[in-house]
């Protein structure tokens, strides 16, 4: 039996996974900027307030409601942790490190010497 590619099922599986590989990668970036000089305060303090709502008692959508309460947490905790990346300075990101070793890289395709003769 042949999987249907586009149904809304196995879209809504790999946009799932792919979420959690850059959460995971989000979590270890706020990590790294909550350690780093650069990084404001107030950004810091963001940064343990995201804890801070899960194990609160008070919600959005009270965690007592079965399943509502859960994909509440599922759903702000990853937006906030998106949302406080997207603040940090460019040095904690290490998007500007990034760019210097994209510009020093040689440019890709075929480089011609110049020097090598045929004989």
């Amino acid at each position: 039996m042949m999987k249907n590619l586009f149904s809304p099922l196995n879209l809504l599986g790999r946009f799932t996974v792919g979420r959690f590989f850059i959460f995971r990668k989000e979590l270890l970036l706020l990590w790294r900027g909550f350690r780093h000089a650069e990084t404001p305060l107030a950004l810091k303090f963001a940064m343990l307030l995201v804890p801070l709502y899960l194990i609160s008692p008070v919600d959005l959508i009270p965690d007592v409601l079965p399943f509502l309460g859960i994909v509440d947490d599922m759903v702000i905790v990853p937006l906030l942790v998106s949302w406080i990346v997207g603040m940090l300075p460019l040095e904690v990101r290490g998007e500007k490190a990034r760019a210097g070793a994209r510009a020093a890289r040689p440019t890709q395709g075929n480089v011609i010497d110049g020097k090598a003769r045929r004989l």
